[in-house]
């Protein structure tokens, strides 16, 4: 018997005029899969939640949704719901008769969706609003209330459009908590569109990494992280060292690119400290305290920047000034090359090593 998965895109493409927003994308999603849609601004992960959800018809492709075609058909024929960042609810109705309004639309007689409604609200601990108005919330009840309304119709896949975007931090964290938690009682798959790969790293089952309309990774959070397959996945998922062939051909002695990532690097101050260890000098240009963690900003003798990210614990209390003078070592199997093919560590790069990496930070 095949796999039928919940979502699956077949060389789906979506032109606006003469640009493509998305091109020949091919992607699956299973059903109880929290997935994630990630990249910057004008990468094609909305143009294609939208075309999941019906709000956009592609220029070419199929969108199957649980083994039946759905390309051309209406939103409101498809098993699927949406949470937009905006949170959509309407300020005249109370919270519970905003949760039921799905309902009602459906025909589903009052009191049986109101009991609904309430049990919705109850999933995301709000029974105690039910008679409040929206303006009468805060941010995040409001959000809780959208993500009611959504779940009450029983859908088989929730999407959710930068739902947490408007939220300020410390509220942000705490609704991506209660978004992972509702998701495992739900049992339903989450297509999850963000910009923020901090965020996908912390919900996500697997995430699809999109630029330019297309996908240029997709797996886990800890695949992407630790073995990122291009340099722009490097350096969007997560802050990344990365140097070019010019680079590698020159300070390292190697073929390709490579990046290593912040908390892999070692500074000492000792020079026989990094002995046994590839490692090169350089200048300390900034240290910046964050709490559990101290971002070293290092400039190498050989002309690059990197940075270097140390956790605050006990082995790590030195203050070390500007200008102070370091030696930053590393691990070859902590190096990843990034080519057309997909990642490997340096390790097994099959030509000699030398020292020293390039910085480039988040976008």
């Amino acid at each position: 018997m095949s796999h039928q998965p919940a979502i699956r895109l077949t060389q789906l493409t979506k032109q606006f005029g003469s640009v493509s927003a998305v091109d020949h994308l091919d992607l699956e999603i299973d059903a109880g899969e929290f997935f994630s849609m990630l990249g910057p601004s004008g990468s094609g992960k909305t143009t294609v939640l939208r075309c999941i959800a019906g709000f956009e018809q592609p220029t070419s492709g199929t969108i199957e949704l649980f083994g039946q075609d759905m390309t051309g058909k209406p939103a409101a024929a498809r098993p699927v719901n949406t949470v937009f960042q905006d949170y959509a609810l309407f300020p005249h109705m109370s919270v519970v008769d905003n949760v039921a309004y799905g309902l009602r639309v459906r025909g589903v007689g009052r009191a049986e969706r109101r009991r609904k409604a309430m049990d919705a609200l109850a999933t995301v601990r709000l029974e105690g609003f039910a008679d409040r108005r929206p303006a009468q919330l805060s941010g995040g009840q409001r959000q809780r209330v959208a993500l009611a309304r959504a779940t009450v119709v029983q859908p088989k896949a929730l999407l959710l459009d930068e739902p947490l975007g408007a939220l300020d931090l410390k509220l942000r964290q705490q609704m991506q908590v209660e978004l992972k938690q509702l998701q495992h009682e739900l049992g339903i798959a989450f297509v999850f569109v963000t910009h923020d790969q901090d965020e996908a790293l912390t919900l996500s089952d697997r995430i699809a990494v999109f630029n330019n309309g297309r996908i240029e990774q997709l797996g886990t959070p800890r695949e992407l992280y630790e073995h990122p397959a291009s340099r722009f996945v490097a350096d969007f998922v997560g802050t990344s060292n990365l140097f070019d062939r010019e680079h590698a051909r020159a300070v390292l002695g190697r073929e390709g690119e490579f990046s290593i990532r912040p908390e892999k690097l070692v500074v000492h101050t000792a020079p026989d400290a990094a002995a046994g260890a590839p490692s090169a000098t350089g200048t300390i240009v900034e240290s910046v305290y964050a709490g559990s963690s101290t971002r070293r900003v290092v400039d190498l003798d050989s002309g690059l920047r990197i940075s270097v990210l140390e956790s605050n614990d006990r082995t790590h209390r030195v203050e070390l000034d500007r200008g102070t003078r370091v030696h930053v070592s590393w691990n070859e199997e902590d190096l990843r090359k990034l080519d057309s093919t997909g990642p490997e560590t340096a390790e097994n790069a099959d030509v000699p090593h030398s020292s020293g990496v390039q910085e480039r930070q988040d976008s």
